[in-house]
């Protein structure tokens, strides 16, 4: 496992994103924390959406960049949390995979931007990195939230300090 992978799957931000999310219930998922933005699952939707819209770019999707910061959180929380678990555990393993393969990650990629900007062209590798970073933020904002809670560290355990 490279860097990137570790960073992406593995412990390379305290705990691995599986571990961060691990005995997170609905109701957890859910509760709101006073003068916290988002809740738990407003955070991994967040991670989920973006990283999601990462891999659609590098598999050569045209999909729209957000016109609206507010488009990149839920609008309504219909979808169940363990399937918003899920699906960024999934693009996470995905997005790790693709970080695995040396050959793929220097290919460029065409990024759409809000209107008007044009799209940009960035490499595969710096797509991969930037959803690491992305993810390695919001998974901090999730286990700030889990201490707030008094449920951190996880049962698989992670960073206390």
């Amino acid at each position: 496992m490279n860097e990137l992978q570790r960073n992406l799957i593995g412990n390379g931000f305290g705990a691995p994103p599986s571990h961060i999310l691990e005995a997170v219930d609905d109701g957890m998922a859910h509760r709101r924390f006073p003068a916290a933005p988002h809740s738990i699952y407003e955070e991994v939707w967040h991670m989920a959406f973006y990283q999601d819209l990462t891999l659609d770019w590098i598999a050569r999707k045209p999909t729209p960049y957000p016109e609206h910061a507010s488009e990149g959180f839920p609008a309504t929380t219909d979808e169940p949390w363990s399937a918003v678990r899920e699906r960024f555990l999934r693009g996470t393993e995905q997005a790790a995979g693709i970080a695995g393969d040396g050959g793929q990650l220097d290919a460029p990629v065409v990024c759409l931007s809000r209107s008007p900007d044009p799209p940009r062209t960035m490499t595969v590798r710096e797509q991969i990195e930037g959803v690491a970073t992305h993810n390695g933020y919001h998974l901090g904002r999730v286990v700030l939230l889990r201490q707030l809670f008094g449920a951190w560290p996880p049962p698989s355990g992670g960073d206390t300090w």
